[in-house]
C-alpha cells in the first residue's frame, strides 16, 4: 500500500490568535537548522520504522507539506525538502503532492518554486473573506489577497485549490459569514474546509474565551448556538453548488476530494516528518495492528533529537479507530466488513452502542452500515467517546 508523506513546516510570518498548533514566529537563523534535522529523519527513515517496529513502504502516492506556513521558507529551501524526499523515496508521477499557503506568501517566484517542486494542489489559510475578521485574528491578508494568488496559481497550471474558512471569528455574523461561503464557492475552488473555532487554552483566543476576557476581540466571538447556524448553513450553500461533504470539515467537487486526509480517515500508512508530526504504519509483528509514533511539539526538544514517542494500535484499537475515524466520512462505516475482519465477538459492545445512537438520532443504520446524522456530525467527538468507551470495556 503507497504511502502518504506529511513534512510540518512550523514558521509563521505571524501567530492567528485562533491557533493551537505547534507553530510560531522564529527567528529566520533557525530555519536551516530545522531543515538538518527533517531532512536527517527521512533519510534514516528505514531505520525508524524499523525500531518502531512498522512496515516501511518505498512508494509514496500522497505528499503534504503544512504548518505553519511553509512558503515563508527560502525557495532553495523547499527545494532541499522535495529533493530530500524525492532522493529517499519513490514519488509516484501522479502522486498528489500539496502545500498550504498563507495568502500573500505567493509571489511569482515562490510559485515558480512549487512548480519545480512538483506541488500540484495548494491549500490556502484564508479563513474569512471580511477583510475586519481576517484582522482581528492576526491573519495579514485581504480579500483581494486571495483572489489575486487564486489567479497567479491557475495561470501557473495550479488549478487544484482549497479554501480554508472558520465559523466562529471574532464580528463574524450570519450576513458575513454567508458572504464568505459565497466568495468561496465564486472562486471556483474545487475543493474548501470548514471549521468551527476551537476553544481550548492551547490557543490565545480560546484562553481568553474560557477566562471571560475581551483581549484578541474575544468579546466578539459569535456564540456556540450561531457557529452551529454558521457550519450547516455552509453545508447547506455548498452542497447546492456541487461542493459536496465528503468529510465532516471538508467539501470536494466531483474527484477532487483530498488523497492525503483521506489516508487518516481510511487509515491507510503515513510517516511524518518534523515537529508534532505523526506517523502510523502496519506493523511487523501479527498479533499488532499497527504502531504510531510521533516527535515533541516543542521546536527545541525537536530539533535537540528528542526520542520519538511511540503507540501499539493492538487489533482492539484498531477496530476503535475503524469507527472514530471512518464515521467522519458520510459514506460510513460497514459492520459486515468490520465483522469479516475483527470477528461478530468484538462488535458485540459496539453494535449496543449503535442502537442507542440511533435512538438518540445522532447515527442512522442502513442495512449493515452506519452513518452519522446531521445533529452526530455536529456532536461526532460525543459520538466517538462512545465507541472507544465501549471497547475499551470490552477488552
Amino acid at each position: 500500500m503507497p504511502l502518504g508523506i506529511y513534512i510540518s513546516v512550523p514558521f509563521c510570518r505571524t501567530k492567528c490568535s485562533y491557533c493551537n498548533f505547534a507553530s510560531d514566529v522564529f527567528s529566520r537563523a533557525v530555519f536551516e537548522r530545522y531543515l538538518d534535522r527533517v531532512c536527517a529523519d527521512m533519510e534514516n527513515a528505514t531505520q525508524v520504522a524499523a525500531e518502531m517496529g512498522g512496515k516501511m513502504e518505498s512508494t509514496v502516492d500522497s505528499v503534504y507539506l503544512g504548518g505553519g506556513t511553509p512558503t515563508v521558507l527560502e525557495g532553495t529551501q523547499l527545494e532541499r525538502i522535495f529533493g530530500t524526499l524525492r532522493q529517499r523515496f519513490e514519488v509516484s508521477p501522479t502522486a498528489e503532492v500539496t502545500v498550504e499557503c498563507a495568502p500573500g506568501t505567493l509571489t511569482p517566484a515562490m510559485v515558480a518554486t512549487l512548480l519545480r517542486c512538483g506541488v500540484n494542489r495548494v491549500s490556502l489559510g484564508v479563513q474569512s473573506f471580511v477583510d475586519q475578521e481576517a484582522a482581528a485574528v492576526g491573519r495579514l491578508h485581504k480579500r483581494s489577497t486571495v483572489l489575486a494568488d487564486m489567479a497567479r496559481l491557475r495561470a501557473a497550471g495550479i488549478t487544484n485549490i482549497n479554501i480554508d474558512l472558520i465559523a466562529g471569528l471574532p464580528h463574524q455574523t450570519g450576513e458575513s459569514w454567508e458572504f464568505s461561503v459565497a466568495e468561496a464557492i465564486a472562486t471556483g475552488a474545487p475543493h474548501v474546509s470548514v471549521y468551527m473555532l476551537e476553544v481550548d487554552e492551547d490557543s490565545r483566543l480560546g484562553s481568553e474565551l474560557l477566562a471571560g476576557g475581551a483581549r484578541y476581540h474575544a468579546h466578539f466571538v459569535p456564540n456556540e448556538e450561531a457557529v452551529t447556524d454558521f457550519y450547516l448553513a455552509a453545508c447547506d450553500r455548498l452542497h447546492t453548488a456541487g461542493v459536496v461533504q465528503y468529510e465532516i470539515s471538508n467539501f470536494a467537487r466531483e474527484g477532487c476530494e483530498s488523497r492525503h486526509n483521506l489516508k487518516y480517515w481510511t487509515r491507510q500508512p503515513y510517516f511524518g516528518f518534523g515537529v508534532d508530526a505523526h506517523s502510523m504504519l502496519l506493523s511487523e509483528t501479527p498479533e499488532i495492528d499497527a504502531v504510531r509514533f510521533a516527535p515533541s511539539d516543542s521546536l527545541e526538544q525537536y530539533t535537540g533529537g528528542a526520542p520519538l514517542q511511540r503507540t501499539v494500535v493492538s487489533r482492539q484499537s484498531a477496530l476503535e479507530e475503524r469507527f472514530f475515524l471512518g464515521l467522519r466520512l458520510p459514506r460510513g462505516v460497514s459492520l459486515r466488513k468490520l465483522s469479516t475482519e475483527f470477528g461478530e465477538d468484538a462488535l458485540q459492545d459496539a453494535r449496543s452502542a449503535v442502537s442507542e445512537l440511533v435512538h438518540e438520532g445522532l447515527m442512522e443504520q442502513r442495512d449493515e452500515v452506519v452513518y452519522l446524522t446531521s445533529r452526530g456530525r455536529l456532536l461526532s467527538n460525543e459520538v466517538f467517546e462512545r465507541f472507544i468507551g465501549a471497547e475499551r470495556i470490552a477488552s
